[in-house]
């Protein structure tokens, strides 16, 4: 595939951008440093379809599904974190790297999630160390002969305290990823716990959910070494008519045991965005975490592209000033397209909307509101539109030592001619 980028033209298409944005009193070279240093948590479920190493088989159960089969998947943990890597050096910026429990890896030892332990994780722990790559966690309560209709609202008290173990190992595992690498690790739990027809009893579910919470986050853990986060959902596959933990379930236990909450693109109504929860919630609980993922008719976690609603909770985490307070994370799985393609068109996608919304003049927009002149504000959100935002990207992707454009696919064809024809060939 040929280049299409030269850097000289690149140079010297920024510094024409440069000049435009510094006459609405942006300074591009800072507001390339800053969307560089924020961190992005790069789900690992991509790279294998969300199989995991229990058993390698397709995932299963309730709210979750892959589709597609398309040659040269991750088949251990070597091989994730190779394509990890090679992906890492298309996605510029600083980045984190998100496991669920399903990617432990303890040998020939068949371990149940219950009892996972910081242990089975130690090649993750210090390949961490080593790349200079934090970890976040994921419990998984799906994909399992006891995540049938429910997990942690299960109404047998043995399947329930099950899923509680898993719950509780599973915050003990991120905080000791937290000690390895001296960030605090994000610890996300989503259960899909629901029903795919209308329920006779919609509160003792909850009510067993609350409980079972409770318990798990009871157990104390090392200050600083843990962010714990709660994930809602409208429905999934198998839960379409009632899901135990909502969005409404989640903001009260978020507001009562002031942790995160996670609010994922996907898991809402088509057409209901996210971007106008932020301020509302960020008044009342701690920290927010947020999955990036893009749905088409459902929650089917298609790859996130540069769309409106990405650009647009972007935005409003920069004008809101949340960026401190708001942990940003991917979670889409595409199994028929190249999966390290699709890691790299989601993270540069996201990194891009994340630049276009630094770059973005809101003091000017902000000084226009404040004094009533809501004409111009409107006005002045149209110009921005056609600021020349492109010629920033590909600056902050050479500053990066990343390559700008489309030139990056010539270096995927490449990697899945040498690396993954020959898994599929084996």
């Amino acid at each position: 595939m040929k280049a299409y980028t030269d850097k000289t033209a690149v140079e010297e298409s920024y510094g024409r951008a440069k000049e435009s944005y510094g006459n609405f009193g942006v300074n591009t070279d800072a507001v390339i440093g800053a969307a560089l240093r924020i961190p992005l948590s790069i789900h690992c479920w991509q790279g294998d379809d969300v199989i995991g190493f229990e058993s390698g088989q397709s995932l299963g159960g309730n709210g979750i599904l892959a589709t597609g089969d398309y040659p040269g998947r991750a088949r251990n943990g070597d091989e994730l974190r190779a394509d990890a890597e090679f992906a890492f050096s298309l996605i510029p910026g600083k980045k984190r790297f998100n496991l669920h429990s399903l990617y432990a890896e303890t040998g020939a030892q068949k371990v149940g999630r219950d009892e996972l332990g910081p242990e089975h994780f130690q090649k993750w722990m210090d390949w961490s160390k080593k790349k200079e790559i934090p970890l976040d966690y994921n419990p998984s309560f799906f994909s399992h002969p006891l995540a049938g209709d429910a997990t942690l609202s299960s109404a047998d008290p043995a399947v329930r305290k099950f899923w509680i173990r898993h719950a509780i190992s599973s915050r003990r595992i991120a905080s000791a990823f937290g000690e390895n690498q001296g960030t605090a690790a994000v610890n996300d739990s989503w259960v899909p716990d629901g029903s795919k027809d209308l329920p006779a009893d919609r509160l003792a579910p909850r009510e067993r959910l609350r409980d079972a919470l409770d318990e798990a986050l009871a157990v104390p853990l090392p200050a600083g070494t843990i962010i714990d986060a709660v994930e809602s959902k409208l429905f999934g596959i198998g839960s379409e008519a009632y899901v135990t933990g909502s969005h409404e379930f989640y903001i009260g236990y978020a507001v009562k045991k002031q942790i995160s909450l996670c609010l994922d693109t996907g898991h809402f109504h088509p057409t209901e965005t996210i971007g106008d929860k932020i301020s509302g919630l960020l008044l009342f609980i701690p920290r927010l975490l947020i999955h990036f993922s893009r749905g088409l008719r459902w929650d089917s976690d298609h790859v996130t592209i540069f769309s409106d609603d990405t650009r647009d909770v972007c935005r409003e985490l920069v004008r809101t000033g949340a960026l401190s307070r708001v942990d940003i994370a991917l979670d889409y799985f595409d199994a028929s397209i190249n999966r390290i393609a699709a890691w790299a068109i989601g993270a540069r996608s996201l990194r891009k909307a994340l630049l276009e919304a630094l770059l973005e003049p809101h003091g000017l927009l902000k000084e226009a509101e404040n004094a009533g002149r809501f004409h111009e504000r409107l006005a002045l959100m149209e110009e921005f539109k056609t600021l020349p935002f492109g010629a920033v990207w590909d600056k902050l992707c050479l500053d990066d030592s990343v390559p700008p454009g489309a030139d990056w696919l010539a270096k995927v064809d490449a990697y899945e001619k040498d690396v993954l024809s020959r898994r599929s060939a084996e």
